[in-house]
C-alpha cells in the first residue's frame, strides 16, 4: 500500500504549488497529477458543476491506484470535499482548507483575519464558517478576486500587469485592516512576493501549499502510508492539452514531464 501513488487535482497549474510542496516533503512519493484545463477556471462555475468535475477526477485517480487524493483547489474543496469523501471507500481525501484553519487554531491568535479567493470559495464562506467554529470572536473579512487564478494561467505575474491588478484588489477597503491574510487559492502561492510586497511585511501571508504538504505528511506517517524507499516517476494529467502548462510543470519540478492528455465524462 506504501508504493502506491498520491492523487493531486486542480482546475490548472495553482494545484502543482500543493504538488511541488508535497514532493519536497515526502520525496518518495510518486504523485499522479490532473488539471481540469478543459473547465477552469473552478471558481466561475456552479457547485453541480463543481462536484461533477470532482467525482469524474476522483474516479480518475481511483483508477490510478492512489492510495490518497488531494483535492488541490480550494473552489473544490469548499464545494466537493464533502460528496468525495462519501464515495472514497477508505481512501483519505485531503482538502486546502482544513490544515490551514487548524494552523490558525492551533499556533496563531490573530483578531482579524482577511480571505482572498475565487468567487466559488468566497461565495460558500467556508473560511469564515470554519474559522468562528474555532474562535467566534475573531474577525473575518473575504474579497472574491477572481481575475487573479485566470491572470496567473496565463502566466501573468511578477510583472506590471499583475502588479496592478493585485493592488486593485488588495486596496479593496472590504479587507482594510487585517492582521493576516489567507491565500485562499492555490494558485495565489505563484503571486505571494507581490502581495507581501503590497503590505510591506507588516501582516502574515498564510500559504496553503507548505501547510496542506506538512499536514498530509503527518497524516499518512500515522496511517502508516508514506513511502520512504524507492521514488518513482511522476505522471501530469490534463483535460485539455496546453504547452503552457506543461511548461509550468516542467518548472516546478526541474525536470521535463510528459504531459497526457485524458478526456473524462463531461
Amino acid at each position: 500500500m506504501k508504493h502506491l501513488p498520491i492523487g493531486i487535482f486542480d482546475s490548472g497549474i495553482g494545484g502543482l504549488t500543493v504538488a511541488n510542496a508535497v514532493s519536497k516533503y515526502m520525496p518518495y512519493e510518486r504523485l499522479i497529477y490532473f488539471g481540469d484545463t478543459k473547465h477552469l477556471p473552478y471558481g466561475e462555475k456552479s457547485e453541480d458543476l463543481i462536484k461533477e468535475f470532482s467525482k469524474n477526477i476522483y474516479y480518475f485517480l481511483k483508477e490510478k491506484k492512489c492510495k490518497a487524493i488531494i483535492i488541490a483547489c480550494n473552489s473544490a474543496s469548499s464545494i466537493a470535499y464533502e460528496i468525495l469523501k462519501k464515495i472514497s471507500e477508505n481512501i483519505p481525501i485531503y482538502n486546502v482548507i482544513d490544515p490551514v484553519i487548524d494552523k490558525i487554531n492551533h499556533e496563531y491568535n490573530y483578531k482579524t483575519i482577511g480571505v482572498i479567493g475565487t468567487k466559488a470559495t468566497i461565495r460558500s464562506g467556508v473560511y469564515k464558517k470554519k474559522l468562528l467554529e474555532k474562535n467566534k470572536h475573531v474577525i473575518i473579512k473575504s474579497l472574491s478576486t477572481p481575475l487573479l487564478a485566470p491572470m496567473i494561467e496565463e502566466g501573468f505575474f511578477n510583472q506590471e500587469i499583475s502588479r496592478v491588478v493585485i493592488e486593485n484588489y488588495l486596496k479593496n477597503p472590504g479587507i482594510k485592516g487585517i492582521s493576516a491574510l489567507i491565500l485562499g487559492c492555490t494558485h495565489y502561492p505563484l503571486i505571494q512576493s507581490e502581495i507581501r510586497k503590497f503590505y510591506s511585511s507588516k501582516i502574515k501571508i498564510l500559504n496553503s501549499a507548505e501547510i496542506v504538504a506538512k499536514y498530509i505528511y503527518n497524516d499518512l506517517s500515522n496511517l502508516n502510508l508514506l513511502n520512504t524507499t524507492s521514488k518513482s516517476t511522476h505522471e501530469f494529467y490534463v483535460s485539455n492539452y496546453t504547452e503552457s502548462f506543461e511548461k509550468s510543470a516542467s518548472i516546478f519540478f526541474k525536470t521535463n514531464i510528459n504531459l497526457k492528455e485524458i478526456k473524462l465524462a463531461i
